[in-house]
């Protein structure tokens, strides 16, 4: 039995998993990954400690409850066979289910710049929304109040939460380069700005070129988007200019390497080429000298 912060009393009860639907547009991803083995294990040996949080379905015809927090306690159980959970039924509108939701998952380790984007825009409008029930007379305090709640919550800028909230406005795409760790946080924000056809440019751009922008063609990008001047001509030239300390590689198939260096590693492949192309210009070195001495004593 437990009481919540409202002193209503609420009691852990077993329902088979039959009865739960994820929540919709849950940011989360539940990924088959070390932490989901660990979990698994550990309800194997002690099962479910921790009770997963739910509220009636707010969408008939569907499961009877709907999963606000423990979407991977319900999935590792589902994994496992394990056909009840234990669960507290708790009666919360959407935005309380949103705020119980992404508070839950927020600290977990290693979530992707795109779970954090779209709990955090969640969460502000879900902010939002109370602000606004709560007679705010401006319409430009609750999304201010917003994102410095979320920050102070998180312990960061109110800039770093915006930037994140920016990043839903991305193309998949774009937004799986992100997650990727390929575009930094700050140049994706600023690409956040370019139209959506403008987006999908970019991206192909990207594809063919093998090369993403940095943060000043990030800018350079947005200011030409914003001037309407951001056609295929300048975006090429804006991301064909030099990169700051940038450093040129030249990439060549390993696979096509390994007819002429079979049982070499790929730095012993590099190594050996490098030694290769020291002894041909040791060579051409001396056939230019030894073509240079012969000119000399001809005259």
């Amino acid at each position: 039995m437990i009481t919540n912060s409202n002193k209503r009393i609420e009691t852990t009860i077993n329902y088979n998993l039959d009865m739960f639907t994820p929540m919709r547009d849950h940011p989360f991803q539940v990924r088959d990954d070390s932490d989901m083995q660990q979990l698994m294990e550990s309800i194997k040996e002690y099962g479910v400690i921790v009770p997963i949080l739910v509220r009636p379905n707010p969408i008939e015809g569907g499961a009877k409850y709907e999963i606000v927090s423990g979407h991977r306690r319900f999935e590792a159980c589902k994994r496992l066979g394990i056909e009840d959970i234990p669960v507290i039924v708790r009666n919360l509108d959407d935005d309380e289910a949103i705020l119980a939701m992404v508070d839950s998952n927020l600290h977990r380790e290693q979530l992707l710049p795109s779970e954090k984007a779209f709990a955090y825009k969640m969460k502000f409008d879900a902010l939002k929304r109370q602000g606004a029930r709560s007679d705010l007379t401006s319409e430009q305090v609750a999304p201010k109040l917003s994102t410095e709640i979320i920050a102070e919550q998180e312990n960061t800028s109110k800039d770093t939460i915006k930037r994140y909230i920016r990043l839903t406005k991305l193309i998949k795409p774009l937004l799986d380069l992100v997650d990727e760790g390929k575009i930094a946080l700050t140049p994706a924000e600023k690409l956040s700005y370019l139209k959506e056809e403008e987006q999908r440019a970019l991206a192909e751009l990207i594809q063919d070129y093998e090369a993403t922008p940095s943060l000043s063609q990030a800018v350079k990008l947005k200011e030409m988007s914003a001037m309407q001047l951001l056609d295929a001509d300048m975006m090429f030239e804006v991301m064909s200019r030099p990169k700051p300390n940038q450093k040129e590689t030249l990439k060549l198939d390993l696979e096509s390497l390994r007819t002429f260096f079979p049982n070499y590693t790929p730095k012993d492949i590099e190594s050996a080429i490098l030694r290769i192309l020291t002894e041909w210009q040791k060579r051409e070195q001396s056939k230019v000298s030894s073509r240079n001495n012969w000119d000399r004593d001809g005259r």
